[in-house]
């Protein structure tokens, strides 16, 4: 049975609060994503007659998507409706609710990293696509807001002599590329790009995180309030440890790309291990090894 890490219920309630209160700005890591795999997709050279988008609570990436060379885009959102409250198909993307072969293209955009079971969640989106058919998605990982992870876990242990799970555990790129190995995909990349956010206060980070809805919602979190003594201890310890000179803090984010294809006869397949016809010596064009090396 797959492990639970998430709590996916809260992460919908929070997400659902989230939307109602559409704070300006918020939706700027949204809107990242959506620019990311716009622009990989447009890479590109094919047309898909049909595409699913996951993860879209704002309806930017699917704006995105249908504006390129796609004939019809399935809007679905992960556990609640989005921002219009009916343009999108609520799903869990560890169970898609669609027959497979269904699409030539799925995009998800920062759901993965919900997911309880993500190699699960991956074989499902291998398993909606047709033969030949492209998956590209976006998630959060590597070192993501591993400060905030540090400035709890030192201010708990202070406070209290232990400490709770507070950030969500975040997959690792060459983890990823096996994945997307073992769920079926030809041709299978994995990238990473690290950005570097700045805040006025880990207060201010932290708030911007609940209003993206994107709060901690690990099952094994510690339940009841959190008080406004650990907040500001966490605040004074994040300032101390990741501080600039200016007063501002920071705040690591990687986001790591996936990509691969569903198998087909036409893709371009590997060479037989011995089949190469030219030393790599001389496809480098570099001189043999002489008698006495």
């Amino acid at each position: 049975m797959t492990p639970l890490i998430f709590d996916r219920r809260l992460f919908a309630r929070r997400r659902a609060r989230a939307l109602a209160e559409r704070r300006p700005g918020a939706d700027f890591l949204l809107a990242l994503a959506a620019d990311d795999l716009a622009d990989r997709l447009a890479a590109v050279e094919r047309r898909f007659s049909r595409a699913l988008v996951v993860g879209d609570p704002t309806g930017l990436l699917a704006a995105r998507i249908a504006a390129g060379r796609v004939d019809a885009v399935v809007r679905a959102d992960l556990l609640v409706a989005g921002l219009d409250g009916g343009g999108a198909v609520v799903i869990d993307d560890e169970a898609l609710p669609f027959v497979s072969g269904a699409f030539d293209l799925v995009v998800s955009s920062l759901a993965l990293q919900f997911a309880n079971d993500l190699p699960g969640a991956l074989i499902e989106a291998r398993r909606v696509l047709r033969p030949d058919g492209l998956f590209l998605g976006v998630l959060c990982g590597g070192d993501t807001l591993t400060e905030l992870r540090q400035a709890f876990l030192m201010a708990e242990s202070r406070r209290s002599g232990g400490a709770s799970p507070r950030v969500a555990p975040m997959g690792e790129v060459r983890d990823l590329g096996g994945l997307l190995q073992r769920a079926g995909f030809a041709l299978p990349v994995a990238d990473q790009d690290r950005l570097t956010l700045r805040y006025s206060s880990a207060l201010a980070l932290m708030d911007d995180l609940k209003a993206m809805g994107a709060t901690s919602v690990l099952v094994d979190r510690r339940r009841g309030l959190t008080g406004p003594a650990l907040f500001a201890e966490v605040a004074a310890t994040y300032q101390e440890m990741f501080g600039d000179p200016d007063g501002r803090v920071r705040a690591n984010l990687t986001l790591i790309s996936l990509s691969g294809w569903a198998p087909h006869e036409s893709q371009q397949k590997p060479l037989r291990p011995g089949s190469a016809k030219m030393r790599l010596a001389d496809a480098l064009k570099a001189p043999p090894p002489s008698d006495d090396d």
